[in-house]
């Protein structure tokens, strides 16, 4: 990931609130996970679309055609860093309403739904 200095603030969004959406429904989000495929494999949440940090450079120059920057973004990883570095990217893209999901899968694993496997 290059470019321009990531210091925007980032938006944060919590697993509750993430589960109360997903399970409402919501069609205006756009969900991507930023963990590599083999943590994936492990443990997952539906509608997630897999955008691995380390294969940036294949995926890149596609996010703007696959996803509309004025709609709202959710960004998952295992802890919260990795997406929190993607919310930066994106918002240096000129994405204007991304939210890190705060712990990340493992936070969603413990508070929100117990069948996700932790990791």
């Amino acid at each position: 990931m290059g470019g321009q200095p990531l210091n925007q603030p980032i938006t944060q969004i919590s697993v509750e609130e993430v589960a109360q959406r997903l399970s409402a429904g919501e069609s205006e989000i756009q969900l991507v996970d930023v963990r590599e495929p083999q943590e994936v494999a492990i443990a997952s949440i539906d509608g997630f679309v897999n955008l691995p940090l380390s294969e940036f450079a294949q995926w890149a120059e596609q996010v703007p055609s696959r996803f509309n920057p004025q709609t709202e973004t959710l960004v998952l990883c295992h802890h919260g860093m990795r997406s929190a570095q993607m919310c930066q990217w994106l918002l240096s893209q000129g994405f204007t309403n991304v939210k890190n999901i705060s712990g990340g899968i493992d936070a969603y694993s413990v508070l929100v739904d117990p069948s996700i496997p932790q990791y």
